[in-house]
């Protein structure tokens, strides 16, 4: 075993509609998919097929709230509880977070499909003027679907829409060597982190096979491959024209540079993806804060024996 290194949340975050906006909050519940309400919603094209800033990069700039109260232990939404939507040159939206009656059928991504809540004929109007095609806007039904992460990588977990796993852990210092080495620092919203911590060695999280968060235990399942997203500033949708920092990323993040005896795929990696390992489904104090110390109990040799 390892010798525990101590590190600590620094910000949580979690993003209601996938592709949208995170929140940034000093709190979050723990569930069986990951933090409860990440990647609940999905907004989809008229076949059923996931949006993401990889096609529609203006979903950047489409801000989404939940009421204060969504963070707390327990929390059961009322008939006046929302999910409000905001985006530039719209009216806002407000989309009741109780359960929607509808079901829209052959709704899909990456590898799965199936079934999920449509939140309305309102909720699909706003997303269609505001990318101009359409669009619908779908919920996860947890009653009847689930969508079990990569068991190539780990058994016996599941998520809701994110792209493949319930976590996704970065470390401030990743960021921080990363930007010295770029021209214009980028803010960590480029990332889409669920977890930030902070007081670690640069990209040390890479080698985190189980770690422990508060008193929930973590296990690293996979190194985070970054698709096109980073390079979309987050408050403009609009794309790099540099394709930053995927060009800098390449010179010493790539798979040739971390993974040179490993099959190679062109793939550069920044970030952890993780699982949590305690059952999460009763009982309380199943809560991650800012603020709650990181401690490593296993860690690989190198990034070529971390999974990727």
């Amino acid at each position: 075993m390892a010798k525990a290194t101590a590190a600590e949340v620094k910000s949580i975050f979690v993003y209601p509609i996938k592709s949208c906006r995170g929140i940034s909050v000093s709190q979050a519940p723990l569930a069986s998919t990951g933090f409860r309400w990440d990647r609940q919603w999905l907004v989809v094209n008229s076949k059923g097929r996931a949006y993401t800033q990889r096609v529609e990069p203006k979903l950047a700039l489409v801000q989404v709230e939940l009421p204060n109260e969504a963070f707390s232990e327990g929390w059961v939404p009322t008939k006046s509880s929302y999910l409000v939507i905001r985006a530039p040159g719209m009216d806002e939206l407000k989309v009741p977070l109780s359960k929607p009656c509808e079901i829209a059928d052959g709704v899909s991504v990456w590898e799965w499909s199936g079934s999920a809540f449509d939140e309305g004929n309102e909720a699909s109007k706003w997303f269609s003027n505001y990318l101009g095609k359409p669009s619908r806007l779908v919920r996860f039904n947890e009653a009847t679907e689930t969508r079990v992460v990569d068991p190539n990588y780990v058994h016996g977990h599941k998520t809701m829409f994110s792209d493949g796993y319930p976590f996704l852990l970065l470390s401030q210092e990743s960021l921080d060597a990363l930007n010295k080495l770029l021209k214009e620092p980028l803010p960590v919203n480029r990332f889409r982190p669920n977890i930030l911590v902070d007081g670690c060695e640069p990209f040390s999280e890479d080698l985190w096979k189980e770690i422990k968060i508060n008193r929930f235990t973590f296990h690293g399942v996979k190194l985070c491959s970054r698709c096109k997203v980073p390079t979309i500033n987050q408050e403009t949708a609009i794309p790099s024209s540099k394709s930053e920092p995927t060009v800098t990323l390449s010179t010493f993040r790539s798979d040739k540079v971390l993974r040179p005896t490993r099959k190679q795929q062109g793939k550069v990696y920044f970030g952890q993806n993780m699982v949590c390992m305690d059952s999460v489904t009763d009982g309380k104090g199943k809560m991650i804060k800012v603020g709650d110390p990181v401690y490593v109990h296993k860690v690989h040799p190198s990034c070529a024996d971390a999974p990727a």
